[in-house]
């Protein structure tokens, strides 16, 4: 083989490993349970993840110009193919905004790709996908309605949030490039601008792989993590933020004084499976949720959005409007395996959002700092986690 044609491949290789964050085992922190193939939530097959990140602009906010950091996540069950799948919902705390969620509970179904952005954008990336149903044909009939479902955290102790900076094409960029494989983690997308535990935070992604009986299933979770205090952050059973507070408080630069207090934001957690569940089964999926956030250190903080949505890609043929249609259906008795899985993944995922962001200055200088992994490292041996 010639060199030149070696040379596309030697770019496309390099590329993937400029895109590829460390990640929470990459460092060697360790975690229960068996991870798919990418260990994130397109170990799901059909499962696509795409994103649009802004980051422009530094210094002073100037309403409407920056600085920018901010961005949009798309999460697509079944990827570019309209084919409804059971879902269900869950909220711990609700000072945060899932929009179409009332329908979901009613029908059983999430008929529309997952969104979540910043808090003021839900509306124009609302409309956005609405616009994108449009111009695809998503829907084949003449007449249809739909809710799209858009999520949110607030990133406005690093963004210009009320410049309104996402656009319907921030949108169409996440849902048109989102794909399979490997998913990207830290500040990108909706996770852009986001802060978890005292740290940089933002997007991160997991998942386990399970057997009941003679069948294997998958369970994936993405996560967009801005929630929670430092001093109760846990990794790997050890009390990281009690151990790093005072340390950190003498290495590093502490914020200007802000209106944002410790402990103020939201998470919001999308769990995807390919085990065949029913609606009511999903919001016992989705009502596991808070265990794995609380491993980490959350504790549904008053001013926290705590807002999570389960689906499964099993039956696809569950979706009808006029036939009769045969599901199968996982018995209750047998369902505390994906209990189990469901709790590690979004334990992982929050700690690979951790790991995987990387210090970002926003507005008016105020800066959220990436996790020290070494501090981090020699803890878990201080602790007897690792040798």
């Amino acid at each position: 083989m010639k060199c030149s044609s070696l040379l596309p491949l030697l770019l496309l290789w390099l590329s993937v490993l400029q895109a590829q964050k460390p990640r929470a085992r990459d460092i060697g922190i360790p975690f229960e349970g068996t991870p798919g193939k990418y260990n994130a939530i397109t170990d799901v097959a059909g499962v696509e993840v795409g994103y649009s990140t802004l980051i422009s602009g530094q210094g002073k906010n100037i309403l409407g110009k920056g600085p920018v950091r901010t961005g949009v996540t798309a999460i697509l069950p079944r990827g570019k193919n309209n084919n409804p799948v059971y879902a269900n919902w869950y909220s711990l705390n609700g000072n945060g905004e899932m929009t179409g969620t009332t329908w979901i509970t009613e029908s059983g179904f999430l008929e529309t790709p997952i969104m979540i952005t910043n808090t003021n954008s839900v509306g124009v990336v609302r409309d956005a996908v609405l616009k994108w149903f449009v111009d695809r044909h998503w829907y084949r009939e003449d007449f249809w309605y739909t809710y799209p479902v858009v999520a949110e955290t607030y990133d406005g102790f690093l963004n210009d949030i009320y410049g309104f900076h996402i656009k319907d094409s921030n949108a169409y960029e996440a849902l048109n490039t989102a794909s399979g494989g490997f998913v990207r983690e830290g500040n990108v997308g909706g996770g852009t601008g986001m802060m978890c535990l005292g740290f940089k935070g933002g997007t991160g992604s997991s998942s386990r792989t399970v057997k009941i009986r003679d069948s294997s299933y998958t369970v994936g979770v993405l996560v967009q993590a801005n929630f929670g205090r430092k001093k109760t952050l846990t990794i790997a059973g050890v009390p990281i933020g009690r151990e790093l507070k005072d340390t950190l408080n003498n290495i590093l630069k502490l914020p200007p004084a802000s209106y944002r207090q410790e402990g103020d934001g939201s998470i919001i957690v999308v769990v995807a499976t390919d085990a065949p569940l029913l609606p009511h089964q999903l919001k016992r999926i989705a009502a596991r949720v808070p265990i794995g956030i609380g491993l980490v250190g959350g504790r549904g903080n008053n001013s926290s959005g705590d807002i999570f949505l389960a689906f499964s890609t099993a039956n696809p043929s569950a979706f009808q409007r006029e036939k009769f249609t045969r599901v199968e259906v996982l018995a209750n008795d047998q369902i505390d395996p994906l209990f189990e899985a469901t709790v590690q993944a979004v334990e992982e995922a929050i700690v690979n959002a951790l790991v995987a962001a990387e210090t970002m200055e926003g507005v008016n200088g105020n800066t959220s700092y990436a996790l020290p992994h070494q501090l981090v490292i020699d803890l878990l041996k201080k602790y007897k986690r690792i040798p």
